[in-house]
C-alpha cells in the first residue's frame, strides 16, 4: 500500500500534464498524446525515477482502459465503409499483412513466438488514429474513411486472430469457441435492434443531466457482459469491449445528433479523460527499459520493427486507398496503417503470460510500437495536409 499510494498521486498528474505539453509543442510539431503519457510513464517509472510503481490495484484500472480504448473504437466503426470496394481491398489488405507478419516473425522466433510476432505486427491502431482524423477533419473524407477502415480490420482482426491461435487452445476447439461468442454477440446486436425505436433513446435524453445518467449505466453493463463473457470461453476481452462498442453505437443508431453528441462526449469523457490515460501512462510505468538498454542488439532492434510494421502493415494498407490517390495520398495511408500500439501491447502480453515471449521481445515490439506512434502519423498527416474545418466558433470570430 506504501507503494501504491504516490503511485496513484503521480498517473492523474501525468494525465493532466501530458496535454498541456502536447499542446505547447503542438505549435512547432504534431504529437499525438498518447506518446507524452508513455514517455512520462516511462520517466517516473522503476526504470528512471521510480516515483510510480506497479500494483495490481493500477493494473486493474490499466485494464479498464484498455477495454474502453476497443469500445471507443467500437463505435466509431462505420459499417459502410466495409461496402463495396473498400470493405474487400481494406479486408485484403489485412489478410496480406497477417501472411507477411507471420513470415517476418519467423525471421525472429520460431513456432508460437513467430505468431504473436506476425499478429503484433498487423494491427492497426484506430483508436490512436481516431482523434487526429476527426482534429484534421478528416473523418467524412474518402481517405479518412478509408484509414477508418484500414484502423477497424487492423484492430478487429488481430482479436480474432489472438482468440484463435493464443487462446490456449487448439485452433479448431478456438474456432468453435469463437464461433459460440459470435452467436452469443449477433443474439445482442439483433435485440439491439429490436428495442422499440425511439424508446431507449427518450430515457437516455431525460436522464442525461441527471444523477441518473442512463446512457453511461448501460454502457458499462454491455461492456461489462460482453468482456465477462470473452474471458469465460477463455478468449481476449478485448474483442468483448470492441464487440460491445458495435452493439453501442447499433443501439443509440437513430438517437437524435444532439442526443448523440450529449452521450459520446460522455463516453469520451470517461474513456479519454479517466481510464484510457492511465493505460497510456501505466504502459510507459511497466515499459522494460533496462532489457531494452542493456543490451545493444536489442536495442537495435526496435528500428527494424519500426521498418517491419511499415513493410508488413503499411504496404498493403494502400490497397484500400481511395480510386484517384496521388502519390502522396498514398504513402500517408500507409504510413497511418501502420501505426500500431494497443494491439501490440495486448498481444505481447499474453505472449509473456503464456511464456510464449520474453520481456525482451515485448519491449522491443512494444518500443517499435511507440516510436510509430509517434512518427507516422506526425509525417502522415503532413504529407496529406491538415483539412482542419472551421467550427462556428471560429467563424463568428473572423466574422
Amino acid at each position: 500500500m506504501d507503494d501504491l499510494e504516490p503511485t496513484l498521486l503521480v498517473i492523474p498528474i501525468l494525465a493532466v500534464l501530458a496535454p498541456l505539453l502536447a499542446r505547447g509543442i503542438g505549435r512547432w510539431i504534431r504529437v499525438p498524446v498518447v506518446v507524452f503519457e508513455l514517455v512520462l510513464g516511462i520517466l517516473v517509472g522503476p526504470a528512471v525515477l521510480g516515483w510510480a510503481v506497479p500494483s495490481e490495484f493500477i493494473d486493474a484500472l490499466s485494464e479498464f482502459g484498455l477495454a474502453m480504448l476497443f469500445f471507443v473504437a467500437g463505435t466509431e466503426i462505420e459499417f459502410g465503409s466495409f461496402r463495396g470496394r473498400l470493405g474487400r481491398r481494406a479486408t485484403l489488405g489485412w489478410l496480406i499483412s497477417l501472411a507477411a507478419g507471420i513470415a517476418a516473425g519467423f525471421l525472429l522466433a520460431s513456432g508460437e513466438a513467430a505468431i504473436v510476432i506476425g499478429v503484433a505486427l498487423c494491427s492497426t491502431a484506430l483508436g490512436t488514429l481516431l482523434p487526429i482524423l476527426r482534429d484534421a477533419g478528416e473523418l467524412p473524407t474518402p481517405f479518412g474513411k478509408a484509414v477508418a477502415a484500414i484502423g477497424a480490420v487492423g484492430e478487429f482482426g488481430p482479436l480474432i486472430a489472438i482468440s484463435i491461435f493464443l487462446g490456449g487452445r487448439e485452433p479448431g476447439v478456438s474456432t468453435v469457441v469463437l464461433a459460440l461468442f459470435a452467436a452469443f454477440a449477433g443474439l445482442a446486436i439483433w435485440l439491439a435492434f429490436r428495442v422499440p425505436r425511439g424508446a431507449m433513446h427518450a430515457f437516455v435524453s431525460s436522464t442525461l443531466h441527471t444523477s441518473g445518467q442512463f446512457a453511461i449505466r448501460v454502457v458499462f453493463v454491455i461492456l461489462s457482459a460482453l468482456v465477462a463473457l470473452s474471458i469465460a470461453l477463455d478468449l481476449d476481452m478485448l474483442l468483448g469491449a470492441f464487440t460491445a462498442g458495435i452493439i453501442w453505437r447499433l443501439l443509440m443508431r437513430d438517437a437524435s445528433e444532439p442526443d448523440r453528441k450529449a452521450v459520446e462526449s460522455k463516453i469520451e469523457g470517461v474513456a479519454f479523460g479517466f481510464l484510457v490515460p492511465i493505460f497510456f501512462i501505466y504502459t510507459g510505468v511497466t515499459f522494460d527499459l533496462e532489457a531494452l538498454l542493456e543490451d545493444p542488439s536489442t536495442f537495435l532492434l526496435v528500428p527494424v520493427v519500426l521498418v517491419a510494421l511499415l513493410l508488413v502493415r503499411g504496404l498493403p494498407s494502400t490497397l484500400a486507398a481511395p480510386v484517384g490517390s496521388s502519390r502522396r495520398d498514398r504513402v500517408s495511408i500507409a504510413l497511418l496503417g501502420a501505426t500500431g500500439l494497443p494491439v501490440i501491447v495486448a498481444v505481447t502480453q499474453i505472449g509473456v503470460d503464456e511464456n510464449i515471449l520474453t520481456t525482451a521481445h515485448q519491449t522491443v515490439l512494444v518500443a517499435g510500437g511507440m516510436l510509430s506512434v509517434l512518427l507516422f502519423p506526425l509525417i502522415g498527416m503532413a504529407l496529406r495536409g491538415e483539412r482542419v474545418k472551421a467550427t462556428p466558433a471560429l467563424e463568428d470570430d473572423m466574422a
